[in-house]
């Protein structure tokens, strides 16, 4: 049994990851996104899988995994190419992190919130700070970080608190962030800040300052069931002093600018749902193929083969579902209730067949020197970023009722 779970450290074998991945989005992109898809894919099952257990076990921020990343161009896939960056299609970047969540979701959603961050500078930053700090995010030289959440306001964010009052020349940030993905190592953070409680959203603003200026503090890494690789922490804000040339979005924008790539961010949790559901499927069934058990191999038990058939529909399911939302942002056409459905059965899905590709193969499902534990733990908190699966019933519902 050991030499059987050892040799799943090699899993997926690229072959079988290959026959189970539809070419329902690979036909739509591009030479130049193909090109990105296929070093990120090598970047992840070379460089990545091998790795990735070791730095959850070690309950930390994988630097390293980003500078490798950084070297493999994989920090400007949303920023144009005349910039430096990938110039990547939203079709693109999902298979991307489909390919990168297949080895680990903590490095693809890591990415994402890097690449979220050096896509809005792109967009949105006045030409003075564009020019100072997109470069270093394109080159992964200095990793970003997204502020939004805080201790008591998770999905409502409209209603955070953490205050930017003028005093002269100066903004005066007070507060406390929560939930920051790579908020142990970013040396970049965008935060959003109210300036006046009474206007709600429309007091909002968002500050691009350095992760070391005075009166920032951060927490240690958070413990989580999974992911640590996120580097998943708590930022504060006590008298932190910063100027006008850190507003990267101005006061009234900031919470439009916060709230404009929602769809396509729930379309890449689900995308890197199918990404971990991949590995889940061709791991199992390289086991099973294998594992005698009753006289002949426990892949030719009825129980087990429909198992696995189920985990193969809601695979492609999620897929489709996951890549129609894609099509739709990537088109300028209402992607709301498409990216909602897509994130809520991506994500219900991955947990649950994640569960049974363990559970076929007995008690070696459970054991560390696979992938699957890791992936399983990680599929629970894709339940909630990016919208808990009940603000995904919200918006649903709302498009059915109201």
């Amino acid at each position: 049994m050991s030499s059987q779970a050892t040799d799943l450290n090699a899993m997926p074998a690229p072959d079988l990851v290959s026959e189970l991945t539809p070419d329902v989005a690979d036909a739509a992109v591009g030479s130049g996104d193909q090109a990105v898809i296929e070093r990120a894919a090598s970047w992840a099952r070379d460089y990545v899988a091998p790795r990735a257990e070791s730095w959850e076990r070690d309950r930390r921020f994988a630097t390293e995994a980003f500078a490798s990343a950084a070297g493999e161009e994989l920090c400007g896939l949303l920023v144009p190419v005349a910039d430096g960056g990938s110039g990547m299609s939203q079709i693109g970047l999902a298979r991307v992190l489909e390919e990168i969540a297949a080895a680990d979701f903590a490095i693809a959603f890591s990415l994402v919130c890097h690449n979220n961050l050096a896509g809005a500078v792109s967009r949105r930053a006045p030409a003075e700070l564009r020019a100072r700090a997109l470069p270093p995010l394109v080159s992964g030289e200095r990793l970003g970080a997204f502020l939004l959440t805080e201790p008591g306001v998770g999905s409502d964010a409209a209603k955070i608190t953490t205050s930017a009052r003028r005093d002269g020349d100066e903004w005066v940030l007070d507060g406390e962030k929560a939930w920051v993905s790579n908020g142990t190592s970013a040396e970049l953070l965008s935060v959003y800040a109210q300036t006046d409680p009474a206007a709600g959203h429309r007091g909002i603003v968002t500050f691009l300052i350095d992760g070391s200026t005075d009166g920032v503090e951060r927490s240690e890494g958070y413990e989580l069931s999974g992911a640590h690789g996120l580097g998943t922490n708590g930022i504060s804000f006590e008298n932190c002093r910063v100027s006008d040339a850190d507003v990267m979005v101005p006061v009234g924008e900031g919470f439009v600018a916060a709230m404009e790539g929602i769809d396509i961010a729930r379309v890449l949790v689900a995308a890197m749902c199918c990404g971990m559901m991949r590995t889940g499927l061709a791991t199992a069934i390289e086991y099973v193929r294998q594992r005698q058990a009753f006289g002949g191999r426990i892949a030719d038990l009825q129980a087990v083969r429909f198992r696995l058939a189920d985990v193969a529909t809601d695979l492609e399911a999620s897929r489709l579902l996951a890549y129609r939302a894609a099509f739709a942002v990537a088109e300028g056409r209402p992607a709301a209730v498409m990216a909602a459905h897509a994130k809520k059965f991506a994500t219900r899905a991955a947990e649950r067949r994640l569960a049974d590709c363990m559970q076929v193969m007995g008690a070696v499902g459970a054991r560390r020197d696979h992938p699957l534990p890791r992936h399983l733990a990680a599929s629970r908190l894709t339940h909630y970023v990016d919208g808990a699966t009940e603000i995904q019933d919200v918006v649903i519902s709302r498009a059915l009722l109201d």
